[in-house]
C-alpha cells in the first residue's frame, strides 16, 4: 500500500510539471511559430476558423511531456522505452517541418513508418491478442513473425488517426489526454509504474496546452501535436495493454482509441467508396457532421469528449470487473449520453431543424401553387 502511496505521489508530481512547462513554454511557441510562418490561414470549407492561427503548439506538449519523462520515468538502460521516445522525437521533427511547409503524404507515411519500426525492432510489440472468436478453443492468437508489421501497423494507423480528428479547437488534445487519462488508470490498477507515469506526462502537457488550444483556439498544435500524441498513445498501448494480454482484453485497445479510429475507418471506406484516394481530404468527418447538423464547436467537442469518456470507462471497467460489467455500464452511459444530449442541445438543433423543415415546405407548396 505504501508502494501504490508513493507512485500516485510520483504521478501526479510528473502531470503537474509536465502541465506547467506546456502552459509556459506555450507563448515562446507561439511567437516561435509566427518567426518561422508557420500559420494556418483559412482557405477552404474543412476549416473552421476565419483568421490565420499560429500552429505548432504541439511543441509546447513535447517539451512538456520530455521534461516530465525525463524527470520522473528512468530511461537509462531502456531500450524499449528509449526507442519510443526516440521515435518520438522523429515524428516531432516531421511535423514541425510539416507545419512549416507542407510535406507530400507519400514522404510522411514513410518517416511515419520508420518511426514506429524503432519501437517494433527493440522489443515494442504485440506479441498477442486474445481471440475476439469467443467460440474458438484457442483463447490467444500469438503473432510470431507477424508481430512487427502489425505493431507498425498499429502505430501508424493511430498517429495519423489523432491527426485526423484535429478539426476542431481542442477536440484532438481534449480526446488524447482523455484516452491518456483511461491507460494512466489502468496501469495504475495494474501497478504498471512506468505505463502510469508516462501516461501522467502525457496527460499533464495536454491539459497544460489546452488554455491556448481550446475554443475560439489562440493556438493549434497541428501536425506536430497531433501526431506525436497518437504515436505515444499507440506506443505506450502496447506496452500497457497489448503486453498483458493475458488480462486485457483484445478490445480494451480500440475500446481507448475509439473515436479516432472509428472516425479514420468511416473516412477510409467513405472515400474509397466514391471511388476516391484514401488520402482526399473532405469535410465529413464526425466533427463536420455535428457542425453541421446545428451544433457549434464547443458542443461538437463536448459530445465527442463525452463519447470518448463513456469508451475509456468501459475500458477501464472491462479490465477490472469483466465482460458483463462493461456492457452494462457502456449502455447505461449511453443512455445517460442521449438524455444529456436531449436536455443540453433542445432549442438550438430542434429550432434550426424546425425552420429547415419549415422552410421546405414552405418553398413546395408556392412551387405546386406556381406550376398550378
Amino acid at each position: 500500500m505504501v508502494i501504490e502511496n508513493q507512485l500516485f505521489g510520483y504521478v501526479m508530481l510528473a502531470l503537474l510539471v509536465a502541465m506547467v512547462v506546456s502552459f509556459l513554454t506555450s507563448p515562446v511557441v507561439k511567437n516561435f511559430a509566427y518567426k518561422v510562418g508557420a500559420i494556418d490561414v483559412p482557405k477552404d470549407a474543412r476549416r473552421m476558423h476565419k483568421k490565420p492561427i499560429p500552429r505548432l503548439g504541439g511543441l509546447a506538449i513535447f517539451l512538456g511531456f520530455m521534461v516530465s519523462v525525463i524527470l520522473f520515468v528512468p530511461i537509462r538502460g531502456d531500450r524499449e522505452m528509449q526507442s519510443i521516445l526516440l521515435g518520438a522525437v522523429i515524428i516531432v521533427v516531421l511535423g514541425v517541418v510539416d507545419d512549416i511547409m507542407a510535406l507530400p503524404a507519400m514522404l510522411k507515411f514513410v518517416v511515419q513508418i520508420a518511426a514506429a519500426l524503432i519501437p517494433a525492432l527493440n522489443g515494442v510489440v504485440i506479441q498477442a491478442v486474445s481471440n475476439p472468436n469467443v467460440f474458438s478453443s484457442e483463447a490467444y492468437w500469438v503473432l510470431g513473425w507477424l508481430s512487427i508489421p502489425v505493431t507498425v501497423i498499429w502505430i501508424v494507423a493511430v498517429t495519423n488517426s489523432v491527426n485526423l480528428i484535429d478539426g476542431l479547437d481542442g477536440l484532438a488534445n481534449g480526446v488524447s489526454a482523455i484516452s491518456a487519462t483511461t491507460v494512466l488508470v489502468i496501469a495504475l490498477l495494474a501497478s504498471e509504474a512506468q505505463v502510469a507515469l508516462v501516461m501522467a506526462a502525457l496527460v499533464g502537457a495536454s491539459v497544460g496546452f489546452m488554455p491556448y488550444n481550446q475554443n475560439p483556439a489562440k493556438m493549434f498544435m497541428g501536425d506536430t501535436g497531433a501526431t506525436f500524441l497518437g504515436f505515444i498513445l499507440a506506443s505506450m498501448s502496447i506496452q500497457g495493454l497489448f503486453k498483458f494480454y493475458a488480462v486485457i482484453s483484445f478490445v480494451v485497445p480500440f475500446l481507448i482509441l475509439g473515436l479516432p479510429i472509428f472516425d479514420t475507418a468511416f473516412a477510409f471506406t467513405r472515400r474509397i467508396a466514391h471511388g476516391q484516394s484514401p488520402m482526399h481530404a473532405d469535410r465529413s468527418h464526425i466533427h463536420h457532421r455535428l457542425i453541421d447538423m446545428g451544433l457549434n464547436q464547443k458542443q461538437a467537442v463536448a459530445t465527442l469528449y463525452v463519447i470518448s469518456a463513456i469508451l475509456g470507462l468501459s475500458a477501464v471497467v472491462l479490465t477490472a470487473g469483466g465482460e458483463g460489467k462493461a456492457m452494462i455500464l457502456f449502455a447505461a452511459l449511453c443512455i445517460v449520453a442521449v438524455v444529456a444530449a436531449r436536455v443540453v442541445f433542445p432549442k438550438e438543433v430542434t429550432e434550426e431543424l424546425q425552420e429547415e423543415l419549415e422552410e421546405i415546405k414552405e418553398h413546395g407548396h408556392n412551387k405546386k401553387g406556381g406550376e398550378s
